[in-house]
């Protein structure tokens, strides 16, 4: 497995499992309902009732849902007068589909490799 980077210029540049960081992301995308909130943020800030709408569970679960996801840095959070907003944070969907894309070259050069054994194997 490649060593993990140790630059920290800024965030941006940080180990992707440095403190963490890329479990909380993908335990916060384990769950159906955070996955679909970030789904619609995809298309913009949007405010925390109307994330809540296509969902049949309570307020205060979209509420805690949404901590989850802030914790995790996926979404921030700011209040306009009465009404609360979510935003999508782009970093740790990046942090998350670099780590990805390293196991999945990582994956493909292993059944390449795979591959060709057999190929060879079959000619003989």
């Amino acid at each position: 497995m490649k060593p993990v980077s140790r630059r920290h210029d800024d965030a941006e540049h940080r180990p992707v499992n440095e403190g963490g960081e890329l479990n909380e992301i993908f335990a916060a995308l384990s769950d159906p309902i955070r996955r679909g909130i970030v789904a619609q943020l995809t298309h913009g800030p949007c405010s925390v009732t109307q994330l809540g709408m296509p969902y049949d569970v309570s307020a205060p679960a979209i509420s805690r849902h949404l901590n989850v996801l802030e914790r995790s840095g996926l979404i921030k959070r700011w209040k306009r007068g009465r009404v609360n907003y979510c935003r999508l944070m782009p970093h740790p969907l990046t942090q998350a589909a670099g780590w990805i894309e390293e196991h999945k070259a990582f994956w493909e050069r292993q059944f390449d490799a795979l591959a060709d054994y057999l190929d060879r194997e079959s000619e003989s």
